[in-house]
């Protein structure tokens, strides 16, 4: 249980989008054939009886210790996620946005039009069905299920990865599960986080959920074709990213009508050379 934001991890499932077998669930332990983390362990988890329900002070003490082991023992791991990839030249770029902004949609193009290898591990409450389009778009994909939980950590990337087997010098995104709240909290070991908002949710995306969008290293604005038809002003909402992160690049683009897309590309061919979270110095068309 994850005293971040309240779910669990016992439901997690890991899927290959080829054949839908099952390759990882529960605690990690597979289920037909042998295998390892990338980093080679399993971990414990924190036990229920770790709280005290004695007095609420006592509570509030407790669960601040205990989200303190979660996000530590979740950082350990992220390094160790960070150590294989850059082992074998693979770059894992972190994808998050509420449903609908087009995290799909965008790395189907992607995989169309990228000339380099692409890899995606999916991460969804259920189904398989983002995996399979992913798969039918051209590139390798697992689907991590996560049950009721509401965003993928570094353990699951780990056995993402394990299940997926990037080939050496390829370009792995991790498709978060859809929200702004919980995904920003954990460091899986990617090279970059990436922040996709549309402009049907608005323009004070930003304002409303800033730990999200002060973690993105870019910030894309997509569905900028549908402007004329909503009451979203894209200055206003870019300030809103600015106020909350100043440093973030914001690239506005329609991946259905392919605008921006080129520079979308530029961004990705410097990820290798950027360290997580730090100012990208890579030059864009941005607003």
């Amino acid at each position: 249980m994850c005293a971040t934001c309240g779910c669990g991890s016992d439901q997690v499932r890991v899927s290959d989008a080829g054949d839908g077998q099952l390759r990882f669930r529960g605690d990690g332990h597979d289920h037909g054939h042998d295998h390892e983390h990338p980093h080679g362990q399993h971990h414990d988890r924190p036990r229920d009886d770790q709280l005290s329900h004695e007095d609420d002070s006592a509570l509030r003490t407790h669960t601040i210790q205990l989200e303190q082991r979660v996000l530590a023992k979740n950082d350990r791991l992220a390094v160790l996620n960070r150590s294989w990839m850059r082992e074998r030249s693979v770059v894992a770029v972190n994808l998050m946005s509420s449903p609908g902004s087009g995290k799909t949609t965008l790395l189907e193009r992607t995989i169309r039009e990228l000339d380099r290898p692409v890899a995606v591990v999916e991460g969804d409450q259920e189904t398989l069905f983002d995996a399979e389009r992913i798969r039918a778009a051209g590139a390798r994909a697992v689907q991590v299920n996560t049950g009721a939980g509401c965003h993928l950590d570094a353990d699951m990337l780990a056995r993402g990865l394990q299940a997926l087997g990037p080939l050496d010098g390829s370009l792995v995104f991790v498709e978060n599960v859809g929200n702004l709240v919980c995904p920003a909290l954990f460091d899986l070991g990617e090279a970059a986080r990436v922040v996709l908002v549309s402009v049907t949710e608005g323009e004070d995306k930003p304002l409303k959920y800033p730990q999200m969008f002060a973690a993105a290293d870019l910030v894309l604005v997509n569905k900028v074709d549908l402007l004329p038809y909503v009451e979203v002003d894209l200055d206003r909402l870019c300030g809103y990213v600015r106020q909350v992160n100043p440093t973030a690049e914001i690239l506005p683009l329609s991946v259905t009508h392919g605008d921006g897309m080129g520079s979308w590309f530029g961004w990705l061919a410097g990820t290798g050379r950027r360290s997580a979270r730090n100012p990208l110095t890579a030059s864009l068309d941005t607003v």
